[in-house]
């Protein structure tokens, strides 16, 4: 085993670890962890951020090594488990405790992206009727065995959650007094294993928690799910929607390690999409054959009149999916973005369009181009195909996300390049048809 790994390890940087191994191939990795201590693998196996956790806990299944998995949290073992081939996934389940078995199919049965799905089951529950002394004399007994012990879940004799005590008030209590005594009468903020992991993001974030219980329909606690794991959560829920946004699939695994076939799959759909929408471009263009033959100038202009619009598109989906992710604009509120969009088109398409129309009135002036005797005229069509491309790309570019979310699909399907196509198509018919009523006599 390297040198260097020795040293992180006995100054305790497991983080630092993590990154080390992370560094090497996956057959080095292994090697070099393969004659760890249990306790060591735990801790490293714990770590998220080892991506060659799921390879370990396949080998660690294949040669019996069970102990480290038993000793992992039931939350994490089920993140790994899941992810083992079918095989070795079946293997790993027979080798595991009845009770840890139960508990690692419980969670592996909530969809993915809920609450269910990334709890722990490993969390602290007293009765109301116990002590303040009680109550940390049972954190004493069992916290070895807990992965957190962020506050004290109370419940009643139906074992029905009744209020959540925070581990600071406890430990500033006297020791003779009664949990009850502790409690304000505020009813605990609780969800349900079926709740989105964005929504529980919203709560930990708006109420500062660092753990929120999970309940049953009686109410009951299945779980917490802590500050980490939303942190983990949303780490994923960003990379994924960021290859959504430019564009193509999800990948999951890290760039250098994706095979060949894989790349082109997860890539080539979403270009032929966009590929078969361009294609409308053309025919467009193909429509407008005799006006583009008459006036060949306005084809100089297509690209800036193009990217203009998709530009603006792009920016109004960038911010509406990034206000539906936050919970700053609800579904119902498209109308309102729609009154809002349009008149910030509008100006912004004026801006441009001015520019557009200085610049050609400029370069007629001082030489750099002759764009005819009706100069005048192109500037106006430029300015006016911006004014409505722009207009354009940005209303459509903010009703994207709401029509995809209406839809239940995810909102950062919404990519850049496919709102860019949609403008393309639709701009150019903007272009072409300003074009025929300002130029018609003249130019064309």
């Amino acid at each position: 085993m390297p040198l260097t790994l020795n040293k992180l390890l006995s100054f305790d940087h497991i983080p630092d670890a993590v990154g080390y191994l992370n560094r090497l191939k996956q057959v080095e990795a292994l090697q070099t962890i393969a004659d760890l201590e249990t306790a060591t693998l735990v801790r490293l196996l714990q770590n998220p951020e080892l991506k060659h956790g799921v390879a370990l806990a396949a080998m660690l299944t294949t040669t019996g090594k069970i102990d480290v998995l038993e000793q992992l949290p039931k939350d994490r073992l089920a993140d790994l488990i899941t992810e083992l081939s079918p095989e070795t996934q079946q293997q790993a389940l027979a080798l595991l405790s009845t009770e840890s078995k139960t508990i690692i199919l419980n969670l592996m049965s909530y969809p993915p992206d809920t609450a269910g799905s990334m709890m722990t089951t490993e969390f602290i529950q007293v009765p109301n009727t116990w002590t303040v002394a009680q109550t940390l004399q049972h954190i004493r007994d069992v916290e070895s065995t807990r992965e957190t012990v962020y506050a004290i879940y109370v419940v009643d004799h139906e074992h029905c959650l009744q209020f959540v005590l925070p581990l600071r008030r406890l430990v500033i209590a006297e020791a003779e007094q009664a949990l009850t005594e502790l409690w304000a009468g505020q009813t605990p903020i609780r969800i349900t294993p079926e709740t989105d992991r964005e929504d529980v993001a919203h709560l930990i974030r708006r109420y500062d928690f660092l753990a929120l219980p999970v309940v049953n329909e009686a109410q009951q606690i299945v779980g917490i799910v802590t500050v980490d794991d939303v942190i983990d959560a949303l780490i994923d829920e960003a990379a994924e929607d960021i290859g959504r946004f430019g564009g193509g699939e999800h990948i999951t695994k890290p760039y250098l390690e994706v095979g060949f076939g894989t790349m082109l799959r997860k890539r080539g759909g979403w270009l032929a999409i966009l590929f078969l929408g361009e294609l409308l471009t053309a025919s467009v263009m193909q429509h407008y054959e005799m006006a583009l033959a008459q006036a060949v100038v306005l084809a100089m202009f297509i690209p800036l009149i193009m990217s203009s619009g998709g530009n603006s598109g792009s920016q109004a989906t960038s911010l509406l999916i990034r206000g539906l992710a936050l919970g700053d604009v609800a579904l119902s509120d498209w109308w309102r973005v729609l009154l809002r969009e349009l008149p910030t088109g509008l100006m912004l398409g004026i801006g441009l369009g001015a520019l557009g129309f200085i610049r050609i009135i400029a370069w007629q002036y001082l030489g750099f181009y002759d764009y005819g005797p009706h100069y005048f005229l192109l500037g106006l069509t430029i300015w006016a195909s911006l004014v409505g491309i722009v207009c354009f790309g940005s209303s459509v570019g903010a009703m994207l996300p709401f029509m995809l979310q209406r839809a239940g699909l995810d909102p950062a399907s919404a990519s850049a390049p496919l709102v860019a196509t949609l403008v393309d198509v639709l701009g150019l018919i903007i272009y072409f048809s300003i074009a025929a009523l300002i130029l018609t006599g003249t130019i064309l």
